[in-house]
């Protein structure tokens, strides 16, 4: 059977829409007992309150909004169910506070009791209703998981001992980790492979991006032989950029770049090699933080922008607004826009990075650089999702070429949108060569270790801070 994720995904939405929807009504009729207890026909003036009507079309839509913030709806074929009980349970607490101080808090009550009471109704009603029909969608799931009804795609890189070894023990389980085998590729040319007696060969690990998009696969397990661990970090970013779960044997670790986690108990033990840096709920805010914080910044600096404009178009020829091709996340090309700071043709064909003395800045461009104002039309790259408010610089493709070969953990950097400030830029300001921005990506690095919200608030206000004293290079 196939695997549909939208259609997975609907039922998720569907089950939550509908728990959500009966929750309020039983809510709202419990609220009516409550408050006419002498009244029998209590349904008759639920159906002629109109807030009835409102809360059974909105609140489903708020809750909706909530689960897809936190990240609900993520990967929705590799649920758990303790987690989904402990996601379920947290989100529920936070939705049902919001809604309690919305629209509750300001009832008519005879005692704060009824608060009380009306706050344990609503979250049991929501969280019980809720957590059944996700555990329900989910055990079936992992049922038919279990039972090879539905599966993963699965390549293996490697092809001898450790490859038919893994792909044996996975085979061998009494009950499936999901993994569908298509194939295999080999890390270093032998005269023949042992796994290819199990499972197709497709050639050398340099066809994964190819395989992954031709065959449609989810997964990739690397378990190459100890004498081939060199080729780890090569084959980990020939696919990093794909959205295939990376997998390896436990006694790699030690060779892989990116944080690792276990992935199961009771089956075969692998690593997994994750390139989450935030949990979804943070991303989700993140980009909530960054959208209202540009329009903000957009309409409080409009003065600033046309001083900006009027500087730059008088005193130098040329357009105001220079734009050039930087490299994103997952190695996405789009063009930064900047107020332009330095003479027109100030590259001729071969890239060029600016130093402090160097003579192709303009006057006003100097003084641009100094207070960072040339940066200020990249708001408009934040709203269009291109940019964050918060993450490590965007670079050419000339010197990212550079910098990888040096230090191949770069690559990293690469898994998360480029900002418009970063720690290594509020350290190092502008890089005047390859060794600066090596030395600056150690920063970057540790920014990506550090990933949060409060991590990115304490970036914004030392960049404030040295827009303010000038201390910008």
């Amino acid at each position: 059977m196939k695997m549909n994720k939208t259609i997975h995904t609907a039922r998720f939405v569907i089950a939550d829409l509908l728990s959500a929807a009966a929750a309020w009504c039983l809510f709202f009729f419990n609220r009516k007992v409550s408050e006419t207890p002498l009244i029998n026909d209590t349904w008759q003036l639920v159906l002629n309150d109109r807030n009835f009507y409102y809360g059974i079309i909105l609140v489903p839509l708020f809750w909706l909004f909530l689960y897809a913030m936190t990240g609900a709806y993520h990967k929705v074929y590799r649920k758990a169910r303790m987690r989904e009980l402990a996601s379920t349970l947290l989100i529920t607490l936070i939705g049902v506070i919001i809604i309690f101080f919305s629209l509750i808090l300001d009832d008519m009550i005879t005692s704060y009791r009824s608060y009380y009471k009306s706050f344990l109704t609503l979250f049991s009603l929501h969280f019980f209703l809720t957590f059944i029909l996700r555990y329900t969608i989910t055990s079936i799931t992992l049922y038919k998981l279990r039972h090879r009804r539905i599966g993963f795609k699965t390549l293996i890189v490697g092809s001898n001992g450790n490859a038919v070894s893994i792909y044996n023990e996975i085979e061998n389980q009494p009950l499936s980790s999901g993994n569908q085998f298509i194939g295999f590729v080999h890390a270093v040319e032998y005269p023949s492979y042992k796994l290819e007696q199990f499972i197709p060969h497709y050639g050398h690990y340099s066809n994964l991006r190819k395989l992954i998009i031709e065959k449609e696969v989810e997964e990739v397990i690397i378990a190459t032989e100890r004498s081939e661990h060199k080729t780890i970090e090569k084959i980990i970013s020939e696919i990093e950029d794909t959205n295939v779960v990376i997998k390896v044997i436990p006694d790699m670790q030690d060779f892989l770049l990116g944080t690792v986690k276990t992935t199961s108990i009771y089956q075969t033990p692998l690593i997994q090699v994750s390139f989450d840096f935030m949990p979804p709920w943070q991303l989700s805010l993140k980009r909530f933080f960054d959208v209202t914080l540009s329009l903000l910044a957009i309409i409080i600096l409009s003065p600033v922008y046309i001083f900006c404009y009027l500087g730059v178009k008088f005193t130098s020829k040329g357009p105001v607004i220079f734009r050039q091709e930087r490299i994103g996340i997952n190695g996405k090309p789009f063009m930064i826009p900047k107020f332009r700071s330095m003479k027109v043709d100030a590259e001729n064909g071969t890239p060029m990075l600016s130093s402090r003395d160097d003579n192709r800045v303009t006057q006003f461009g100097r003084f641009l650089r100094k207070v960072r104002l040339d940066e200020i039309p990249q708001f408009f790259s934040v709203l269009k999702g291109d940019m964050s408010l918060v993450g490590p610089r965007p670079e050419r493709q000339y010197y990212i070429d550079q910098i990888a070969q040096r230090a191949p953990h770069y690559r990293l950097l690469l898994k998360v949108k480029p900002g418009i400030t970063s720690w290594g830029q509020v350290k190092y300001g502008y890089a005047e060569n390859v060794d600066q921005m090596i030395e600056r990506l150690k920063f970057d690095i540790l920014y990506l270790e550090n990933m949060s919200l409060a991590m990115d608030v304490k970036i914004l206000a030392y960049t404030l801070l040295t827009v303010i004293k000038g201390s910008g290079q």
